[in-house]
């Protein structure tokens, strides 16, 4: 399945990356998140939040070819 990622912020400096596609066999946000942990083990340091289509969404959310989903690192409010 491709999906359009997108990196923000300390997410982005740790990939050397803003944005990409990726074409995996996934299914779940969980499944995403598992991957991206594995393949970059300096993201287990982080906290981030996932969004698909512009929204924050569950693990259990279910993935669809094309979506765009972005990493999200935890923002400071005020």
């Amino acid at each position: 399945m491709k999906i359009k990622m997108k990196y923000f912020g300390m997410i982005a400096e740790s990939l050397g990356k803003e944005e990409e596609t990726l074409d995996l066999d996934i299914k779940m946000v969980s499944d995403l998140s598992d991957y991206f942990l594995s393949e970059f083990s300096r993201l287990e340091e982080m906290n981030f939040q996932i969004s698909v289509n512009l929204n924050i969404v569950p693990a259990q959310f279910e993935l669809s070819e094309n979506d765009e989903v972005a990493l999200l690192p935890a923002f400071a409010g005020g």
